[in-house]
């Protein structure tokens, strides 16, 4: 069956008012979240701002060169990009370039930038997993080896980092994908015990990750230790109420709250903005995580089906960690929120990703089109 060739749309203008109001409120709440910090670090209140201000600079660059790369550029980068993820993930954990931040390292310096090789692996992943299963389907057991063994590697590696939020969510985005194999739903739920219990045990032999276990199921025991995130993040939404208490009056910049510009910036958004504020910003997440889908679902490419799939699971489950662990539901993973959390690499990558998104939508139909 060969796909007829179409003419191009416009990118989905839906996806990019989402994509832009949630970043113009996450530069927003990262000024009004960092500056107290910025300035006792640097004198400068802006400092961690303009940061964030020249990578989303950045991001708008790759997010357009991204939009208009034919889709097929992709395609053949997908084994190298595994290549190079492996590579970095490699240099983080045996050459004198990686940066270690509070215990662990997940970063190299490449010519005087900070770079979180993780980022990168994720969308390897989706484009690894985007050509092979497009390519190659899955019909039996057997051809699952491939996938999965690479899958497993880069696991491995950034779990070693260690880094469990990000090798969760590579683990899920590439499950997530398999599940639109031919595989039999059996096989996946054989997957949940083979996984979960020896995956257990590696957070039981992790210290200070069973220590975030026991701070999420008893935070106010241990309420100055590894409860106090999860209490202060509680506590700034609970003062938020309807309205909130205004924008740059949130007392968790002050550092009450900690990662309060990073991994729960959501939090200080629940103070400054109200029930109502978070309401809005979840609402713009759904929005353009069920564009992402839709978008997905209309393109006649199958690797650009399986490609926007990924990225939009992996934006999916991230945005989901991130708001379940500042509201409680989830122990704390170190996942920052898309589009909103200070970070150069994840933004720049988020980024790039929804310039993706924005390039298979050229190619949407409302009715596939095929012939014999």
């Amino acid at each position: 069956m060969a796909v007829q060739k179409i003419k191009t749309k416009k990118p989905d203008f839906i996806l990019l008012f989402s994509a832009v109001i949630i970043l113009a409120v996450g530069l927003i709440m990262v000024l009004s979240a960092s500056s107290s910090f910025s300035y006792e670090n640097t004198n400068n209140s802006y400092y961690l701002f303009f940061k964030q201000l020249r990578w989303v600079s950045l991001g708008i660059v790759a997010a357009g060169a991204a939009v208009f790369i034919p889709l097929k550029f992709f395609r053949k980068i997908s084994g190298l990009s595994i290549l190079v993820s492996v590579i970095l993930l490699l240099l983080v954990e045996f050459s004198n370039m990686s940066i270690t931040t509070k215990g662990s390292a997940r970063w190299l310096d490449i010519f005087g930038m900070s770079v979180q090789p993780s980022e990168i692996a994720k969308l390897a992943i989706v484009f690894f997993f985007a050509y092979i299963l497009n390519r190659y389907p899955i019909k039996k057991f057997t051809d699952i080896f491939l996938p999965i063994g690479v899958l497993a590697v880069i696991f491995l590696l950034v779990y070693k980092q260690p880094d469990l939020g990000t090798a969760i969510v590579i683990l899920a985005a590439g499950g997530f994908m398999l599940l639109m194999t031919e595989l039999p739903t059996g096989y996946f739920l054989a997957a949940i015990p083979l996984i979960g219990i020896p995956g257990f045990y590696l957070v039981k032999g992790e210290e200070y990750q069973w220590n975030r276990i026991l701070g999420w199921l008893h935070p106010w025991e241990y309420a100055t230790t590894f409860g106090y995130q999860q209490i202060n993040a509680q506590i700034a939404f609970g003062s938020g109420g309807l309205l909130g208490i205004g924008i740059g009056r949130s007392n968790e910049g002050l550092g009450f709250l900690p990662e309060n510009y990073t991994d729960t910036i959501f939090a200080v958004i629940g103070q400054e903005f109200g029930f109502f504020g978070t309401s809005l910003m979840l609402l713009c997440f759904i929005v353009l995580i069920g564009r992402g889908y839709a978008i997905s679902r209309q393109c006649p490419d199958g690797f650009g089906r399986m490609l926007g799939f990924g990225i939009t699971t992996i934006l999916g489950i991230q945005t989901m960690i991130n708001l379940c662990v500042v509201t409680g539901l989830f122990p704390v993973t170190g996942i920052t929120l898309p589009l909103v959390s200070y970070g150069g690499s994840s933004l720049l990558v988020t980024m790039f990703e929804i310039g993706i998104l924005l390039n298979i939508s050229r190619f949407r139909q409302d009715k596939l089109l095929r012939s014999s």
